[in-house]
């Protein structure tokens, strides 16, 4: 008997990634991203506590291009593992298990942490503005 050369279940040429895949993904990274923010949090607090100098240090490198970029990503990381949280709980309940809803969730997930990081973003632009 021949073996027949099938490539393997799900095959990267077969397989279209789907919404839930790469919003699953995308909770995985975010989860990863906000880890490593929150080194960028005590790094900040550290440097605080640490006196002027040090602190002066670490608010130049935050408000450097790199550092704005990174604090961006890791509020967007927290809005969208924030909205994928509740999604889940949502699931839990045993409601919006069906495709149809499932995609309609995830796109409002996808939206909601956009629009939350804008206006986060937006209330800390007017915040400085007035200090």
């Amino acid at each position: 008997m021949a073996q027949v050369d099938r490539p393997l279940s799900p095959h990267i040429q077969v397989y279209r990634p789907q919404l839930t895949t790469m919003l699953s993904i995308g909770n995985r990274a975010t989860g990863i991203a906000l880890s490593i923010g929150t080194i960028l949090l005590v790094y900040w607090l550290v440097a605080a506590a640490s006196g002027p100098d040090a602190f002066e240090r670490a608010q130049s490198f935050i408000g450097s291009w790199l550092g704005i970029l990174l604090l961006l990503g890791w509020s967007f990381s927290l809005f969208w593992h924030l909205a994928g949280g509740i999604r889940h709980l949502v699931w839990d309940t045993g409601w919006g298990l069906d495709i149809e809803t499932t995609y309609t969730t995830g796109w409002i997930a996808v939206g909601a942490a956009v629009v939350l990081t804008v206006i986060a973003w937006i209330a800390g632009f007017i915040i400085w503005a007035h200090t």
